[in-house]
């Protein structure tokens, strides 16, 4: 491994001056702590969650945390809730997550920032947990979330499981893998100078891509294993997760994948990693993805794609038995029907509760 990394958060003079709301609500008056965190919710038509979201950072009654909710021109009355939360809040014509949280930067002042989904929740006592954990050295913390269904009835323990650590050693994983184990959007925090480079990002309208692997050649990645957050899985997730089994929504992981892996090159050049990065096609992650649209699409599965697939996989830093088990599946998931085949698939990459006695019975 060569080359430095940047330690310090740092401003960006170069920033494009900020787009103006169309509405404001003012909320409380800023406390005279200077905030050490900004929590920023973006919010389109989620006017049946967005309400909890936001209590859920108020009740913890922090003020060195300060709350921005950001309206991307809903259209269901969720500007209405908000405004009875007394949350500070600016509404702008909808553009995507990515916009709308680009926007919330650019109104916010603490080096940290966390963006909430509107369907998600924070947990008790997590502010605390997490500007406990801050310092100018972080570029990235992260932790798990527990999945709540979308009536709020807890459907998981914490996901994904992490270890808790602190340091640079994710560097040589992304390097070599592309990704790394990490939370939904909701459950991380960034430095702002990382945020920042969501201005070069115009390839994706989400926000939980290229800051996430981009953080640690930025700075330390600080890992909590305790759950500090809820994520809501329903039927309106952009994921796709607890949804049927959609081919179009894989292109799209694709596309982005491979958009989001030539940003990434040109940043870690930057710190000294000039063609060490993984060519994007040749990726886990990629290979896998290609896999499951070729299942979705009912593509007949050659040995040789399975192999390389296979051979990919047993370079990943999963366990030994997790490893065992995908390979099964894989080759369960090949040489079965289409039609069962797609419910396989379908079964593992629901977001709910699963077993391997649930994923057999998918799959018969």
């Amino acid at each position: 491994m060569t080359g430095s990394m940047d330690q310090g958060a740092s401003a960006n003079p170069g920033s494009p001056a900020p787009e103006r709301s169309r509405s404001e609500h003012a909320g409380p008056e800023p406390a005279g702590i200077p905030p050490k965190l900004s929590v920023v919710i973006t919010c389109w038509n989620y006017s049946q969650y967005v309400d909890r979201a936001i209590r859920s950072v108020q009740s913890q009654h922090r003020e060195d945390c300060e709350l921005l909710v950001v309206d991307d021109g809903s259209t269901d009355g969720s500007w209405e809730v908000i405004g009875s939360t007394g949350a500070r809040a600016l509404r702008v014509d909808n553009g995507g997550q990515r916009k709308a949280c680009l926007h919330g930067l650019h109104h916010t002042l603490s080096p940290f920032v966390l963006f909430l989904d509107a369907d998600d929740e924070l947990l008790p006592g997590s502010l605390e947990a997490i500007i406990a954990n801050l310092d100018d050295s972080v570029a990235k913390l992260q932790f798990p979330l527990k999945r709540m269904d979308g009536d709020g009835n807890i459907i998981s323990g914490p996901v994904p499981e992490l270890d808790a650590f602190r340091g640079r050693q994710l560097v040589r994983r992304v390097l070599q893998t592309g990704v790394y184990t990490t939370p939904p959007t909701s459950g991380n925090v960034f430095r702002r100078d990382v945020c920042h480079l969501l201005e070069g990002a115009e390839y994706d309208k989400a926000v939980d891509g290229v800051i996430l692997f981009a953080a640690p050649f930025m700075g330390d990645v600080v890992s909590l294993s305790q759950p500090l957050g809820l994520y809501r899985v329903h039927d309106r997730n952009d994921s796709g997760l607890g949804t049927e089994l959609n081919s179009q929504s894989l292109r799209r992981d694709l596309r982005r994948f491979v958009d989001r892996m030539g940003h990434l090159r040109q940043i870690v050049e930057t710190y000294g990693f000039a063609g060490e990065l993984v060519v994007p096609e040749q990726a886990y992650f990629y290979l896998e993805r290609r896999f499951y649209l070729a299942v979705a699409e009912g593509e007949r599965i050659s040995v040789q794609s399975l192999l390389r697939l296979l051979t990919v996989l047993w370079r990943e830093y999963y366990p030994a038995r997790t490893k065992a088990v995908i390979t099964a599946f894989f080759l369960m998931t090949s040489m079965l029907p289409k039609e069962r085949a797609r419910r396989g698939l379908a079964y593992r990459l629901d977001a709910g509760k699963r077993s391997p006695l649930g994923l057999l019975q998918a799959l018969i």
